[in-house]
């Protein structure tokens, strides 16, 4: 998948807040840490350091939801930690993402803690942050 692919599927997935741009994707996927799993419809980004991993985005083309996509990625991302042997993820997801919560929750990830403000939304509204955390242990 190019920068672009990611861009575009990125801004259709989150159009309440700031997309990421074509060249923060290919700034990120230079990096020999980060994971880049998926398809032009959905795709899940992600780094490992040191035995932990951290989900950096998963987005879905609106076109393609409720499909399965998403939950795909996750469970590539886990495959592939558990061959690196990481042993947690972390990640963050806005408070108001209720699919995304849902998601995370049915894949046995904990709140860590919060970002208050975190998020601000294209509206101006600031929304906190939930930290997640899955050891993998748990699965």
């Amino acid at each position: 998948m190019t920068p672009e692919t990611l861009a575009r599927v990125h801004a259709a997935a989150f159009t309440d807040s700031r997309p990421w741009s074509a060249q923060e994707f290919a700034e990120l996927i230079d990096s020999p840490s980060v994971i880049l799993l998926g398809d032009a419809r959905s795709f899940l980004l992600g780094r490992v350091i040191a035995g932990e991993a951290e989900v950096l985005t998963i987005a879905t083309d609106p076109d393609f939801r409720r499909q399965g996509r998403a939950q795909s990625c996750l469970d590539a991302f886990v495959n592939a930690l558990r061959e690196q042997d990481a042993s947690t993820i972390f990640l963050e997801v806005a408070d108001d993402n209720g699919p995304a919560k849902s998601l995370y929750k049915n894949n046995k990830f904990e709140i860590a803690g919060t970002r208050p403000n975190y998020y601000t939304r294209t509206d101006g509204a600031k929304i906190a942050a939930l930290v997640l955390r899955r050891t993998l242990d748990t699965v």
